[in-house]
């Protein structure tokens, strides 16, 4: 066996595409070189049987369900009950990985412990969305077992004489096995057609675990039945222990593909031999970054045998614990909950359905009564937490988010609350050296502290610059208005970005029809242009005075009544959250201020609410060109309309796209 190993090394040193990791203590973080990895291609027994079936794959699992329902309903019968057990492994299997994806990607939880800092792409989401597919497969392999193998029927509910056969056979034949195939599965032939897959993803996620070919899942298969299959054949099988040994098995697998560092460090420092036994996360992970070492499965005892065991596996866990990788953020976006259903649109919930823009979906409905005790013991406990995160230029940026609901923030006894959340955000950021933190939504209500102005007056001696962000949206939503318009009517005149919308477009000559009731703040706006622009801006107290003109800019939510005054072809710009609705067929509907984010962005896999993929809001984006420009002072309160050009150019030149 060493002649083989040795064989499979020199082979494996001269042909396998170089990955190298540079770990350093001192700088506390470690880099990849990598050259680019070829996927695979067209390979036998590389495509699941069922990979052009989409989501009705799940209508395999019918025959069984039909099976289960006849014997324990229909007054039918199976030995052992057996479709129903597997039915319920199976769920508890996805159940298993799903609770690991919900605890990888609580940044709030996991971000100290985080072993690679970079988030997962877009692109690694789509790769891995049908992660679920061993499951499938394994119960029809395991229900074919049960039927062509005797000692596989009939089992007890507890044998525990077969708990001792399951261990070993699992650290011997299985972990052995295991890891000769994965080394063949790392030469050139087997890796560029079939495992590149699942090494695609370098930042792990327990999902990870299930991005396999089908020829992977052939061999993973039958390594799993060694230990269940064995420990039966030898009189010891039982129900129980095949619902422990399987669900263990995918506990320990999505743990090392987790990304986040569990094992404590004292339990090697107190049990060293261990090392040899369990392995870790950053055992894993690290094999994913630097291919030729680590290769066991749970075992790193064969990879010292093997001689392929990483010198830095023990360092980078201990480093890792000891919170020796943790970053600070050189940006934060300050984000709140807007409302039940959309409470749900978050990676820890559901990471598939967070990749993508939010809508209202069927399965969310069973779902949402769920967050209204979580809304309350938020309301009761909860501190602003990390939501998610991604890197501009190798600077870490964070989107954290105040625990409450868009309801709340109307709520005169809660806004006082909602304000020391806000403030305790700030000074953390102060504490911990952000340079600037931009204030989302409600967060930044006029009516609430001013649009921040709250904040920096009372600790005038921060640090971290507090920035509103709405520079940029009104520069979006000017931009999206097409030169040649010499009339345009504006709801939510007399707001912070109604004002800088008007008094921007009066000294373009533009008419601004401004519906407010209130004459005195009307004129306080006027009062501000220039004397020759002032005749530019019309107050207006009903929506009857634009039926004549075509482009709206709805800074107010506006019903389908109140849509109707306008005329047809008209354009409907919008900076109201959340949008209107899309009423009229015979008009046009902009979405809100929004900007694509610059291409070198990485590890963003989370859409922002009803955002397209790397589309942020525009004073998103506007907290980070303030970032990036390095510009000293607090962008709070009322817009500095003067700046809405040099906020604009800022943001082209940094690389964020109008969308």
């Amino acid at each position: 066996m060493a002649d083989i190993l040795s064989r499979f090394s020199a082979h494996y040193k001269s042909n396998f595409i170089p990955i190298f990791l540079i770990y350093t203590a001192q700088s506390g973080h470690y880099s990849q070189t990598q050259e680019p990895i070829m996927h695979p291609g067209s390979a036998p027994l590389k495509d699941w049987p069922w990979a052009t079936m989409g989501s009705l794959k799940y209508i395999l699992y019918g025959p069984l369900f039909a099976k289960a329902l006849y014997t324990n309903f229909g007054g039918g019968s199976e030995v052992d009950n057996w479709c129903f057990h597997i039915l319920l492994i199976s769920g508890l299997r996805c159940l298993v990985c799903q609770l690991w994806l919900t605890y990888s990607n609580m940044h709030f939880l996991t971000k100290t412990y985080k072993i690679r800092k970079h988030g997962v792409e877009f692109k690694q989401v789509d790769r891995e969305w049908d992660w679920d597919n061993f499951v499938i497969f394994q119960a029809y392999m395991f229900t074919a077992a049960h039927h062509f193998f005797p000692f596989f029927r009939d089992m007890p509910l507890w044998n525990s004489q077969g708990s001792m056969y399951v261990i070993l056979l699992h650290i011997g034949p299985a972990e052995a096995l295991y890891y000769i195939v994965h080394r063949l599965f790392h030469q050139n032939f087997f890796f560029n057609r079939y495992h590149s897959l699942h090494h695609a993803s370098v930042t792990v996620q327990p999902s990870t675990a299930g991005s396999i070919t089908f020829l992977e899942n052939l061999f993973l298969t039958c390594i799993t039945a060694i230990p269940i299959l064995g420990s039966s054949g030898l009189r010891g099988g039982s129900i129980l222990m095949l619902y422990l040994y399987v669900l263990c098995f995918d506990f320990l697998r999505c743990m090392g593909h987790s990304n986040v560092e569990v094992m404590p460090a004292f339990i090697y420092r107190c049990f060293p031999f261990l090392k040899f036994f369990i392995y870790t996360p950053c055992y894993h992970g690290l094999h994913h970054v630097e291919m030729k070492t680590n290769f066991c499965l749970f075992v790193p005892l064969y990879d010292y045998l093997g001689n392929t065991m990483n010198p830095k596996s023990w360092l980078l866990h201990k480093s890792v614990r000891n919170g020796q990788l943790d970053r600070v953020p050189q940006y934060v976006f300050l984000a709140h909950v807007v409302d039940m259903l959309s409470s749900l649109h978050v990676p820890f919930v559901f990471r598939s359905f967070a990749s993508k823009p939010f809508t209202t979906q069927w399965f969310l409905l069973p779902i949402w009564p769920f967050t209204v005790p979580v809304m309350f013991a938020m309301w009761a406990w909860a501190k602003p937490f990390v939501h998610t995160s991604y890197l501009l230029r190798d600077l870490l940026h964070h989107t954290w988010v105040i625990p409450r609901f868009g309801f709340q923030y109307f709520l005169p006894f809660a806004q006082e609350g909602i304000n020391n959340l806000i403030e305790e955000a700030i000074l953390s950021a102060d504490s911990l050296g952000v340079k600037v933190i931009s204030l989302a939504a409600l967060n930044k209500n006029e009516a609430l502290n001013g649009g921040g102005t709250l904040f920096v007056q009372k600790h005038p001696n921060l640090r971290v610059r507090v920035v509103h962000g709405n520079t940029l949206t009104a520069a979006v939503i000017l931009n999206e208005i097409h030169p040649d318009v010499k009339e345009v009517f504006l709801t939510g005149a007399t707001s912070k970005l109604g004002r800088a919308v008007a008094l921007y477009l009066c000294k373009q000559q533009v008419r601004v029809l401004m519906l407010t009731a209130s004459t005195e703040r009307f004129q306080t706006i006027q009062k501000e242009a220039p004397v020759q622009y002032q005749r530019f801006l019309v107050q207006v107290t009903k929506y009857q005075a634009a039926q004549n003109c075509k482009t709206w800019i709805v800074g107010k939510w506006i019903s389908f009544r109140e849509q109707n005054w306008a005329p047809c072809g008209t354009h409907f710009h919008q900076f109201v959250v959340p949008p209107i609705f899309q009423l009229r067929r015979d008009c046009t509907y902009g979405k809100l201020a929004a900007m694509e984010l610059p291409a070198d962005v990485e590890g963003l896999a989370t859409c922002e609410y009803t955002m397209s993929r790397r589309i942020v809001h525009a004073c998103h984006a506007g907290g980070v060109v303030h970032s990036l420009e390095g510009w000293d002072h607090h962008e709070v309160g009322a817009i500095d309309v003067d700046r809405i050009g040099i906020v604009w150019n800022a943001a082209l030149k940094h690389g964020f796209k109008p969308v």
